[in-house]
């Protein structure tokens, strides 16, 4: 079986796949999955559903059916318009090549329009930035956001620029064999100082904009936590900066579970019921912060084309490094 058409023998929007005999086994579109991988199985089932899959000229109509042998031949729409519009959003890029892109997001920034955010958001960014390099995901040219961070949390989040990377950051993240590590700065700090939270979560049937741990339904999540460094009293802290590993990454899985422990981020609009000491307050407003204090500090997984292994870092941010020089003064 040989497919992967060189550039300069066949015209652009074509992909060609011989298959031979012995290898005509299995579903066709699982099959042309393999063979050509720039095409993830769901933009194959796409094509064949649009008509543009033909095996020795005979149209393919059904993805499931059996294999056959002879020269399967695709045709590639050129990728239509991403519905957002390219902005000229600076982006700090930490990493990028023809299949992806690693970003530190600042806080402030939404990852994908949505009521209220329609405009000025990290899809938006990367549509003005990537231009023609977006191949695009599932015929649309637009970046494939595999993970989001919430708007006014910082840090490294990573995008697909192609079909192949795209289900393959997909499928690292739908098993969680991904490393990422959250900084948190909490009132008061957790006890035990070093554990794993875990508990569904699901969206509060008491206010539909947030989540909530729930006793059935919702989704598993896990979080392991490890306090770094305590502020104020020993016996009682006043805030804490916390390590937060993800083993699941559901919707505000983080800022849900430590509130369940008494002990949410800093500056949480949301979760954050029940304000901190007065001199805490005092340093947060010293340094500006108005958002959770929660960042995406490290992001690492295995190059879902290359094979590489990545990791990336971010620093703090401007406000949450100050409110800790504040923080240690306590």
């Amino acid at each position: 079986m040989s497919g992967e058409p060189d550039p300069d023998d066949e015209p652009p929007g074509l992909r060609l796949l011989d298959v031979s005999q012995g290898h005509a086994n299995g579903r066709v579109d699982k099959l042309l999955a393999a063979g050509l991988a720039d095409l993830s199985r769901g933009r194959i089932q796409a094509l064949i559903a649009e008509g543009r899959v033909t095996c020795d000229g005979v149209p393919v109509t059904d993805g499931s059916a059996k294999a056959q042998a002879g020269t399967y031949r695709l045709e590639i729409p050129p990728p239509t318009s991403a519905i957002p519009l390219p902005e000229a959003i600076p982006l700090t890029v930490l990493y990028e090549d023809a299949y992806l892109i690693v970003i530190d997001k600042p806080p402030g920034i939404a990852m994908h329009p949505a009521p209220g955010s329609e405009t000025g958001t990290v899809v938006n960014a990367l549509l003005h930035h990537c231009g023609a390099s977006l191949s695009g995901i599932g015929g649309v040219a637009r970046p494939g956001i595999v993970h989001r961070i919430d708007k006014e949390t910082s840090g490294v989040v990573v995008a697909a620029k192609t079909d192949a990377a795209h289900q393959g950051l997909s499928s690292l993240f739908a098993i969680h064999n991904i490393e990422r590590v959250y900084v948190a700065f909490t009132r008061g700090a957790p006890w035990p100082h070093k554990g794993t939270i875990e508990g569904s979560i699901a969206r509060s049937s008491h206010d539909r904009k947030k989540m909530a741990l729930v006793k059935s339904g919702g989704r598993h999540a896990i979080t392991h936590y490890k306090v770094v460094s305590t502020f104020g009293p020993p016996d009682k802290p006043l805030a804490a900066r916390l390590e937060c590993r993800l083993e699941t990454g559901r919707t505000h899985q983080i800022r849900v579970h430590l509130a369940s422990r008494g002990t949410p981020c800093l500056g949480d609009p949301v979760y954050g019921s029940g304000g901190p000491s007065a001199t805490v307050r005092a340093a947060m407003e010293a340094v500006g912060l108005t958002r959770q204090a929660l960042h995406a500090a490290v992001l690492g997984f295995v190059h879902p084309v290359t094979g590489e292994t990545l990791r990336f870092e971010s620093p703090l941010p401007a406000d949450m490094a100050q409110l800790e020089q504040l923080l240690e003064a306590l």
